[in-house]
């Protein structure tokens, strides 16, 4: 090949890489919104109140008719007595939550991340991954559904 035609070949192939890399970034999110900003916020927030065990502080991020549904598999639970008596009986067994990404659309946050937990009777898991999708409202979260994608048992 001579010189002249590898450094065309090259050329090319740096533009379409330089336009490959230009149609993705034209695909990106756009930025978030403050009110997005904002949700994404309360949602890391009570997130990371879990380490601290205190049920009283993670109900506050909650709406008063908020509804809960820990897997997919588990139906909703619908009232802050039915959510706030399902946090309590695994509060105890909480480690931390660890967010790996969260992004918001709209009044809707998603994140993922690793639960820890010290492993019991009731809770026989040493970690849960997944997804969660909190839907907000008046800047607390109205409902929220966890969705499985690992899980690590004692």
């Amino acid at each position: 090949m001579s010189e002249t035609t590898r450094r065309g070949f090259m050329t090319i192939g740096a533009l379409g890489a330089a336009a490959t890399v230009g149609r993705v970034g034209a695909f990106a999110a756009a930025e978030p919104t403050a009110a997005e900003k904002a949700n994404v916020k309360v949602v890391n927030d009570f997130c990371a109140a879990w380490a601290g065990r205190d049920l009283n502080k993670i109900m506050s991020f909650l709406a008063a008719d908020c509804a809960y549904r820990m897997t997919e598999s588990r139906d909703i639970i619908k009232g802050r007595d039915g959510v706030t008596a399902a946090i309590k009986g695994i509060l105890d067994r909480v480690v931390r939550f660890e967010v790996l990404e969260t992004w918001a659309r709209g009044p809707m946050v998603f994140n993922e991340r690793i639960d820890h937990f010290n492993p019991g009777p009731q809770l026989p898991l040493r970690s849960w991954r997944g997804v969660g999708v909190f839907f907000m409202k008046d800047g607390k979260i109205a409902e929220w559904q966890d969705y499985t994608i690992s899980m690590e048992k004692a």
